[in-house]
């Protein structure tokens, strides 16, 4: 984790019209850092990676990335910004009509000038990495869920990106298989040296990956803590993040009674 400022979200209302969904984030997200933006179902979670992604405007506020703000600048510079980004979406959204290496070659046949022998090299290389070697000519119906996950996850690093943002990347998955997933983003974030945001309420992952955290709070509708997820846990700001963080051990509890 770097003290180095990646992304900044400064002072950032979203709203649907009228309806606020969240107001006066500020938060800076490392570079290097793997961030974990957590809350309740509701809370705006994804509503903030689509913010962070170009998918949204703000009602108010800014997103940075670097000294750049994203949404006063100019479309080929937002356009550029997140050719260095790369998405993996809560369900993965791989094209079921195309292989696993087509799906995977989208990106670098739409932003680079390779040739196909090229792309064909780095596709294979890409699902090598998530594990895959050998499914290159699969479609997503004949794979599991957690290879789809993986599928997309490869797509996601096609083109190297700086930023990796993952949107309920443990969703669906079994235990192991989810974390799995998560020594998959450990390994890729320091072989890449990529950023990482992911939105999740998961807390296996949350403690297993999260460098730095913010806690959004539905109610509230504003974040309400900040910071390392162990050091939450440890020192919980209030009610609500320490019902979160612990609420798996209230869930074990009450299934051993």
């Amino acid at each position: 984790m770097s003290d180095e400022a990646h992304i900044t979200v400064e002072n950032l209302t979203m709203a649907y019209d009228d309806m606020v969904v969240q107001r006066d984030l500020s938060f800076v997200i490392g570079r290097g850092d793997i961030f974990v933006v957590m809350g309740g179902s509701g809370c705006g979670k994804s509503t903030l990676l689509r913010h962070l992604i170009g998918l949204k405007a703000p009602q108010h506020g800014r997103v940075l990335y670097g000294d750049t703000s994203f949404w006063d600048a100019p479309t080929p510079v937002r356009d550029r910004l997140m050719e260095q980004a790369g998405v993996l979406y809560q369900s993965g959204a791989l094209w079921t009509s195309m292989t696993l290496t087509d799906n995977v070659a989208l990106p670098l046949r739409e932003h680079t000038r390779l040739k196909e022998r090229e792309i064909r090299e780095i596709v294979s290389f890409k699902l090598a990495l998530v594990g895959l070697r050998g499914f290159e000519d699969f479609y997503p119906a004949e794979i599991s869920g957690g290879m789809r996950k993986r599928a997309g996850l490869a797509r996601a690093i096609a083109l190297d990106p700086e930023i990796l943002l993952f949107d309920e990347p443990s969703a669906g998955l079994d235990p192991i298989s989810a974390r799995r997933l998560d020594d998959l983003i450990l390994e890729l974030r320091d072989s890449l040296g990529a950023t990482v945001v992911v939105v999740t309420h998961e807390l296996a992952s949350i403690f297993a990956i999260g460098s730095n955290s913010v806690f959004l709070d539905a109610e509230a509708k504003t974040m309400t803590a900040q910071g390392p997820p162990t050091e939450l846990l440890a020192n919980p700001p209030n009610d609500q993040v320490h019902q979160f963080l612990t609420r798996g051990e209230r869930e074990n509890a009450t299934a051993t009674t």
